[in-house]
């Protein structure tokens, strides 16, 4: 049966399960993580938004907090000389591998629309429309035991609807935002549908490089 909703979690907290999912999900062979590992994929530059500097400090902390609520473990074996992380969040909400992906980017990446959450979850699971991508976001909102996504109204001058996610308590977007001005001196028109196209184009700029180091990173490892 799944639990309630526990306890607001802080930015630190939802950065540390974000990350400890999509590790689980994309490089499964080398999870659970170690604390070092873990904060790398914290700060990491790629596929976050904001980008953090999380201390070891600060991610042994969330992680204690995650613990207590039963979303995040320690694991030390017989063959592992340090302690090693990982997360409980699927069976303590009961998720399926789609929600648990679209619940992940939307605690990595902010608020997305449908869109969004299709292409960026396309590592972790693949969605075969934006009606299936979709299907998943309802059923994070609409959960018996507690909503873990909520659908925000739409931006000035976007079509698209957005969803957050309700780890850290109601969505604090929940007014609609004003497209941002352009720069002063600069060429921008200001239109906010430019903005959204560079911002996606920088994102996938950054998704080709983590994948670029994760692939170098697995070449350069002992078979």
């Amino acid at each position: 049966m799944a639990a309630e909703t526990p306890a607001p979690l802080g930015p630190s907290e939802v950065r540390v399960l974000g990350s400890l999912v999509e590790k689980d999900i994309t490089t499964h062979d080398y999870y659970p993580l170690t604390l070092n590992a873990l904060t790398n994929a914290c700060n990491q530059s790629s596929n976050r938004d904001p980008v953090v500097s999380l201390s070891e400090q600060e991610v042994v902390r969330a992680l204690d907090a995650l613990r207590e609520r039963r979303l995040a473990f320690m694991f030390q074996g017989a063959e592992s000389r340090v302690p090693k992380f990982g997360h409980r969040i699927a069976e303590t909400f009961d998720l399926a591998r789609p929600e648990t992906s679209v619940l992940c980017v939307l605690m990595l990446r902010g608020p997305q629309t449908v869109g969004e959450v299709r292409s960026r979850t396309g590592r972790m699971h693949d969605f075969a429309s934006l009606e299936e991508a979709e299907a998943a976001l309802e059923s994070l909102c609409s959960r018996a035991a507690g909503a873990l996504a909520a659908r925000l109204p739409r931006r000035r001058g976007m079509k698209e609807q957005r969803y957050a996610h309700l780890l850290s308590g109601p969505a604090e977007a929940a007014a609609p935002e004003a497209p941002p001005a352009p720069e002063p001196g600069g060429a921008g028109t200001g239109d906010p549908r430019v903005a959204r196209l560079e911002a996606e184009v920088e994102g996938l700029r950054r998704e080709v490089a983590e994948l670029r180091s994760e692939l170098a990173e697995l070449k350069g490892r002992p078979g």
